[in-house]
């Protein structure tokens, strides 16, 4: 009956240090239009090594973690619809003015982020259900890409159709510019054109006698690879007088 009363005690004791010793997590939505809107399937999750909980959507708006153990924690918001940041909260106790009081501090936080790379901490807001940490959004999910409808811009923006008006500025434009061209630019430029310039000669356009070094540049020899023959020796002059050939005999 002793040892039945003292195990009896021990419990009384033991259990105010075990609920003493977790603290509440609050976690706010943010301030959205349609709130009410979002799936029930909406929860949060609190994930350390060798602990995962989860917590529902409340009618408050908020997600309401109770009993969490001192320790470090990722928080992460499961919705369908919408996407929120990742928090890291540490749960402890400090020393406060009526003794030892909880503590929880958050921090926004990443997949692939160093863990001890906290950044600047998240203030404390006060909601209905308690003081607690407000969420971030990163926007909506989306899960179809739209079908881009037509465009009349988009199609003038295609090289291919920039490169056919150009074409047709050239042939178009050129003879009006031609005929408001300056008299004597205009002779200059058509003698010019009659001399054939670099252009012409690498073309094909002017013998190796026009006196200009690049007359005798084969252009299509020179895209295939191939390099410039010698040119083949000159026959034996007819005219001239005949060889002596030896007698055989």
């Amino acid at each position: 009956m002793r040892l039945h009363l003292r195990t009896l005690l021990s419990i009384t004791l033991l259990l105010p240090l075990a609920t003493a010793a977790t603290t509440k997590l609050t976690l706010y939505l943010p301030p959205l239009p349609n709130a009410n809107t979002l799936p029930s399937r909406t929860h949060a999750t609190v994930s350390s090594q060798g602990t995962h909980l989860s917590a529902p959507l409340t009618a408050s708006n908020a997600f309401v973690f109770q009993d969490l153990s001192p320790g470090s924690y990722l928080v992460e918001i499961h919705c369908p619809s919408l996407a929120f940041r990742p928090l890291r909260v540490d749960v402890g106790r400090r020393d406060g003015e009526a003794g030892e009081e909880e503590h929880a501090a958050a921090w926004e936080t990443f997949r692939g982020n160093d863990w001890a790379n906290k950044g600047e901490v998240l203030a404390i807001v006060r909601g209905v259900v308690g003081p607690g940490f407000e969420l971030r959004t990163l926007g909506t999910k989306v899960y179809f890409v739209e079908r881009p409808g037509f465009s009349v811009l988009g199609i003038l923006k295609s090289p291919m159709i920039l490169m056919g008006l150009a074409s047709m500025l050239m042939v178009f434009g050129m003879p009006y510019l031609m005929d408001n061209m300056d008299p004597e630019i205009k002779a200059e430029f058509e003698a010019q054109q009659r001399k054939g310039g670099p252009v012409a000669s690498i073309m094909g356009g002017a013998g190796p006698t026009s006196g200009n070094p690049l007359g005798d540049f084969d252009m299509a020899a020179f895209l295939a690879g191939s390099k410039k023959k010698d040119a083949p020796a000159p026959p034996a002059d007819a005219d001239g007088p005949p060889r002596q050939q030896g007698v055989h005999r």
